[in-house]
């Protein structure tokens, strides 16, 4: 696990981590967008982020937020532990999480009562992170965790089904870390670097499992296991996040940033950054040049 605190007075660009993030709104406000689009968050309310979702936000003025990085597979023992009774092994406790928190970003308001009191917990937790969490202090950040998570879990939206087009299945929450943890299998690794490095190219499933000499079948399940989402999802998120930072510094128009990232349709790419980011790309743009003091249109 690690805490930050910062405090953003500009734009904050959209960026997927691999890991469950919780975001508490300690001061200030701003215009979050992510997959359910965009929503005014300010104190009080509190945002939770899957893994391998793409959010930014647009300060009014300022904000100032702390966020818990928490591993997922962390986050998986925990709830087997907290459901030990139910489960076989920890696989169960995965798919519990992967129905059951099924939305990929949600906003709670708790209120700025209710909120107040995790700020002793966050700022313990902040302090313990300076430098990397020490061993012999774990034991005291897991219990201010617990702290913190015994009063945000109640405001999570749960579901035992997919009842709503933005859930996806195939994602438990997950945060920022700040190490590199690998996948478990070579071959999703192969094929997440093969994305990574070639977002351009016109990636089939087919072509992608050849690559990384697996069947389709196999490659989606080893990949979704390993990164939440499918391998063309997963793309669709680079491209998009790409998109977005061509978007922040080139004038080039949206077609050929389009192109530039690979989805020859300017329509169908800003429908996919939509859905990524929360926004149109028109009105991605418009916020940074709002930030910065410049023309909006174009």
């Amino acid at each position: 696990m690690l805490t930050r605190t910062a405090s953003h007075h500009a734009v904050v660009d959209p960026v997927a981590y691999d890991c469950v993030k919780v975001i508490v709104v300690r001061a200030g406000s701003a215009i979050l967008f992510s997959e359910f689009g965009t929503r005014h968050v300010n104190v009080g309310d509190v945002v939770v982020l899957a893994a391998n979702t793409l959010c930014g936000a647009e300060p009014e003025g300022w904000v100032t937020t702390t966020t818990l990085y928490l591993d997922r597979d962390y986050v998986i023992d925990q709830v087997f532990w907290q459901h030990a009774e139910q489960f076989t092994d920890r696989l169960d406790a995965k798919r519990f999480l992967d129905t059951r928190y099924a939305e990929p970003a949600q906003v709670l308001r708790l209120g700025e009562d209710r909120a107040g009191l995790l700020m002793p917990w966050l700022d313990e937790l902040a302090a313990l992170s300076v430098g990397g969490m020490a061993p012999e202090r774990f034991y005291r950040a897991q219990a201010l965790l617990f702290s913190v998570l015994d009063v945000i879990v109640p405001y999570l939206s749960v579901t035992e089904a997919r009842v709503t087009a933005t859930q996806r299945a195939t994602t438990c929450p997950s945060l920022p870390r700040h190490r590199r943890f690998s996948a478990l299998r070579e071959e999703a690794r192969q094929a997440e670097r093969l994305l990574r490095e070639d977002y351009r190219r016109r990636w089939t499933l087919r072509e992608l499992a050849a690559a990384v000499h697996l069947s389709p079948s196999r490659l989606g399940r080893v990949f979704v296991e390993a990164f939440g989402k499918s391998p063309i999802a997963y793309l669709a998120m680079l491209r998009a996040e790409r998109m977005a930072c061509l978007l922040r510094t080139t004038d080039a128009s949206i077609a050929v940033i389009a192109r530039a990232v690979g989805w020859s349709d300017a329509d169908f790419a800003a429908r996919q950054f939509r859905r990524a980011i929360g926004v149109t790309p028109r009105d991605y743009r418009g916020m940074i040049r709002r930030a910065a003091g410049g023309p909006v249109s174009g």
